[in-house]
């Protein structure tokens, strides 16, 4: 892969004084760290390319060849080749990295530690110890909209790491003795070989602990934790969203070492329901009502979470008409009170008529003309001229 012109790398212009070059690297090097982007993979890559530049660019002579022949100064056949430049010939990111940041800060210490602290960064990274905290857990939770409505209790089963009963978590058999780490000699880091550069990763002996178990339980092997199925009870509040995130603590994996556990989340997710549509707070359905209801009015039985309830429809209601229910929808969390119900009128056409049916249906369309059906006048109203 083509390498990238170092003033592009660094976001600065071929003018840019050696000052001006130094703190953009500053900048740019605290935001690729590896320490400050644990969970970044292509942050060392960026760090390292961000350092090889610097490293030229800082340098006048270096600077003065780049400018000349480009990467080509470093190469085999380059002027600086076997003085440094090329292949082998770039340090190791974090020494760059020190050197930049090695000036005094306010309270006496580098400008390094107070970005970092004294335990952090690059070589100056400490043993973790044999105690670690348990990795939190993401459980998706499908519930029904009662359940939603009205709030539940669950027993959720899941497959965990959890507390190693043969030890107690401790992840000793008996003795308890920590020994130093015979690998790394207790640092809980070891130098590794990536190319140009020279980096430190965790010991794979200790996974940086720096430590090991002197007699490790045969059943965890010195992590005091196994593998297990946890059942979990769970209390849902009533009024609970789509997507909600619910925390249970420490129900999480359990930590190596007697270290804490993590936490559990649970994500909600609400099955559809056969009537009824939520809209945060309030719910819809729609209902259907004959041709005859709806055009006499009256009584409206309609269904609830709770129940049926009742309203009353005027005389001439149409398709598409909504009713609302007050406090009939969704509790509001942590709230006494609720939302709507909106129900929206269907009115039902009927598909199955005798003769007599249709006689009679004919004879009373003849019987009440247009001027009974407002809606019919006035859209044909707005529509004559495109019957002309």
């Amino acid at each position: 892969m083509a390498k990238r012109c170092y003033y592009e790398v660094l976001s600065v212009s071929r003018e840019e004084t050696k000052d001006g070059i130094k703190k953009s690297y500053r900048k740019l090097a605290v935001k690729f760290h590896p320490d400050k982007n644990p969970d970044d993979d292509t942050a060392e890559d960026k760090f390292k390319e961000i350092g090889e530049a610097y490293e030229v660019l800082s340098d006048e002579q270096k600077r003065a060849a780049y400018d000349r022949y480009g990467h080509g100064a470093f190469g085999g056949g380059g002027p600086t080749a076997g003085r440094g430049g090329g292949a082998g010939g770039f340090h190791d990111p974090f020494d760059i990295f020190r050197d930049a940041f090695g000036s005094q800060g306010g309270g006496g210490g580098s400008i390094f530690d107070e970005i970092f602290g004294n335990a952090g960064g690059g070589r100056r990274r400490q043993k973790q110890g044999l105690k670690r905290a348990g990795a939190d857990l993401r459980y998706d939770l499908q519930i029904s909209l009662e359940e939603a409505a009205f709030g539940i209790e669950k027993e959720l089963d899941l497959e965990k790491m959890g507390r190693c009963d043969r030890c107690e978590g401790s992840g000793s058999t008996k003795s308890g003795e920590v020994r130093s780490c015979g690998t790394c000699g207790g640092v809980g880091q070891v130098v590794a070989s990536r190319g140009f550069f020279q980096v430190q990763q965790p010991c794979p002996s200790c996974n940086g602990a720096g430590e090991t178990i002197a007699d490790p339980c045969n059943s965890c092997n010195g992590e005091g934790r196994v593998k297990k199925t946890s059942r979990i009870k769970l209390k849902i509040p009533a009024g609970i969203s789509q997507s909600s995130r619910l925390r249970s603590s420490g129900n999480g994996e359990a930590g190596i070492c007697k270290g804490p556990s993590g936490d559990l989340y649970v994500v909600i997710h609400l099955r559809e329901h056969e009537i009824f549509e939520r809209e945060e707070d309030d719910l819809y359905c729609e209902m259907p009502i004959s041709f005859a209801h709806a055009t006499l009015g009256g009584e409206l039985v309609v269904p609830t979470l709770e129940g049926k309830a009742s309203i009353k429809i005027p005389a001439g209601t149409q398709t598409g008409t909504v009713f609302r229910l007050r406090a009939k929808g969704m509790p509001i969390l942590g709230s006494n009170n609720k939302g709507d119900l909106l129900v929206n009128t269907q009115i039902e056409v009927p598909t199955r008529l005798n003769k007599e049916q249709k006689d009679k249906l004919q004879d009373f369309a003849e019987s009440i003309g247009e001027e009974n059906s407002p809606i019919h006048e006035t859209f044909f109203e707005k529509a004559k001229k495109f019957f002309k």
